[in-house]
């Protein structure tokens, strides 16, 4: 065993972030050893971290790996009450019943649909900069106006009323977050649950135009058999994922600018370049570094190393998007860059369902966050901003800012 090895043993993973920008310290030394790797989760579970571009890609296609998180090896790298390996939604299935839980949802999230949005989304924006305007300079963005924006729509596109954003806001902050422990979790799963039983009851007796009340129909239609708890499951888990994604790449992409004055200029002065400039950010940041976890259904092999079936595996997304053999000048944000190879959203049969959804909330919230804010700055240094370390979605607890 090599130093780097036994170094790499004795840290538990998931390990902190050097800046909220740049890939945790001991990925370097274990990564010049090999492009996969063990680590040792909190839970005592020793599990594969892979790395890599063409690795992760390739295996979020690959037949022998699963998503089921019902296997004994699930890496989760928090621990888990029970409820997080039975009650999931597609994100967790694999196929067929993947395919077909996630068809239910799918028609919501259509290019055509969300575009259909936009004025929606303009709209509520304008309000959330009015918001910010009014509190006074310094204030904090990320609650001001990163959060209730996705939320704002997610709530819509759900049925789910607005004035209920901060149950969920809290609630999915424990579901996701590195600092919760197993007993706040499965309280949130609880409360959550019996808030969305409660809502899908009202959406069978009183359907609206809504996800809820298309995917009862779609159920009904299609003659599959569903209980309430299918629908909790997938709101619960859209509900989730459908804003603290975009909330924290909102303020996450806005600090990202601040400190990238150069690659701000050239935003301001050409519009045209907010398509590339979202998704270099999304490669940049890599918000779900740690939200590929995986169990082998075979044995793989990967450079020489092989996988034992049912081991665990965790795909370490950032790693992929800082590839130098597949992004030049990885290290750097350079917006005129961005393209689509990257593995921000994922890859393959589980690629983020609400991508088009995020693209268009963050296209438009940096656009006009610039334009009505021209002299926006960080209100503390960059180095004091607190981040959500070893969540299943990193981001930050607030963004104080100034104008």
């Amino acid at each position: 065993m090599t130093t780097t090895e036994a170094a790499a043993e004795q840290s538990v993973f998931p390990y902190k972030r050097k800046c909220p920008f740049s890939m945790p310290a001991e990925y370097g030394p274990a990564m010049e050893q090999s492009s996969i790797f063990k680590v040792k989760l909190i839970t005592g579970l020793d599990v594969w971290a892979v790395t890599g571009y063409d690795n992760i890609r390739g295996l979020l296609t690959d037949p022998r790996i699963s998503s089921s998180r019902k296997h004994e090896q699930f890496p989760f790298y928090f621990h888990a009450p029970p409820e997080f390996r039975t009650e999931t939604s597609f994100i967790g299935y694999d196929a067929p019943e993947h395919t077909t839980t996630r068809r239910k949802a799918a028609v919501t999230f259509t290019n055509r649909r969300v575009q259909m949005l936009r004025e929606k989304i303009e709209a509520n924006l304008n309000d959330r900069l009015d918001a910010l305007e009014a509190a006074g300079s310094p204030a904090d963005l990320h609650e001001i106006v990163s959060l209730p924006v996705p939320m704002t729509m997610i709530c819509e596109l759900l049925g789910v009323p607005y004035e209920d954003h901060e149950f969920f806001a809290r609630h999915g902050a424990n579901l996701l977050g590195g600092h919760s422990n197993a007993e706040q979790r499965q309280a949130a799963m609880v409360e959550v649950g019996n808030y969305l039983e409660k809502l899908v009851d009202l959406k069978e007796r009183e359907p609206g135009d809504d996800l809820i009340s298309r995917a009862i129909v779609a159920y009904k239609e299609s003659g599959e058999e569903y209980t309430r708890r299918d629908l909790v499951n997938l709101c619960r888990l859209l509900m989730n994922g459908g804003h603290e994604t975009t909330a924290n790449m909102i303020s996450l992409s806005t600090m990202a600018l601040l400190q990238n004055p150069d690659q701000l200029a050239q935003l301001k002065a050409d519009p045209a370049l907010i398509g590339p400039a979202i998704e270099e950010l999304v490669r940049y940041i890599t918000i779900g570094d740690l939200a590929i976890p995986r169990v082998a259904l075979q044995d793989i092999e990967i450079d020489g190393v092989t996988i034992k079936k049912g081991e665990g595996i965790l795909c370490l997304s950032l790693t992929a998007n800082r590839d130098p053999n597949a992004f030049e000048h990885p290290g750097d944000l350079v917006l005129a860059n961005g393209n689509r190879r990257h593995l921000g959203f994922g890859h393959g049969a589980h690629y983020c369902i609400g991508a088009d959804l995020a693209r268009l909330e963050l296209q438009i919230v940096l656009t006009k966050l610039f334009e009505r804010f021209p002299n926006l700055q960080l209100a503390v240094p960059a180095a004091d901003i607190r981040t959500k370390e070893g969540s299943v979605v990193y981001g930050v607890w607030s963004l104080p800012v100034k104008w």
